[in-house]
């Protein structure tokens, strides 16, 4: 096997355990509770409510006609996903926060991508509330991107070493 391919064998292990997390508590939820049921965990501040969001992250345009909103939330994750594994590929491995981020991202939304194919919706699920004021409901894959996004963002904000640094491989600069 290849050293570089070698050196990424972790992200891609992060990146299929999101996935498999995702997958699981998806699938618990699936079977212990119907659509738009929920059972109170911490009363007053948390939920499992078992949602199917036909839309983007939040509920975004879930009001689109099928047909343009399927079309358009596939075509964007795989868009996406190809880019992110091109930026993970082009940044040394040596670089663990940028590629466990990419990781989580990538984890994130083939999970997402999984249900958008299974059921044409993503299935929610963790359903935070304070009173009347709930927070829309989402799921490990959600909470991955969040974190890989959150993490890219604060390590270009302190290190200057995020997404706007692509450097070309040692040697192959002019």
């Amino acid at each position: 096997m290849n050293e570089s391919l070698t050196r990424r064998l972790p992200y891609l292990f992060t990146a299929l355990l999101v996935i498999a997390v995702d997958r699981a508590t998806k699938t618990m939820v699936e079977s212990s509770l119907s659509p738009w049921r929920s059972v109170s965990i911490v009363p007053g501040l948390f939920d499992l409510t078992y949602v199917r969001n036909p839309g983007g992250v939040f509920g975004i345009l879930k009001n689109l006609d099928d047909g343009v909103r399927g079309i358009l939330f596939t075509v964007v994750p795989v868009t996406a996903i190809v880019l992110i594994g091109a930026y993970a590929w082009r940044i040394p491995a040596a670089r663990r926060v940028t590629q466990t981020s990419l990781a989580l991202i990538l984890g994130g939304a083939l999970g997402n991508l999984i249900d958008r194919f299974r059921y044409g919706h993503v299935i929610d699920f963790l359903d935070f509330y304070w009173g009347t004021h709930h927070w829309p409901a989402f799921n490990v894959a959600d909470s991955a991107i969040c974190v890989g996004v959150a993490v890219l963002m604060l390590e270009t904000l302190f290190t200057g070493e995020g997404v706007s640094s692509i450097h070309a491989p040692r040697g192959d600069a002019p």
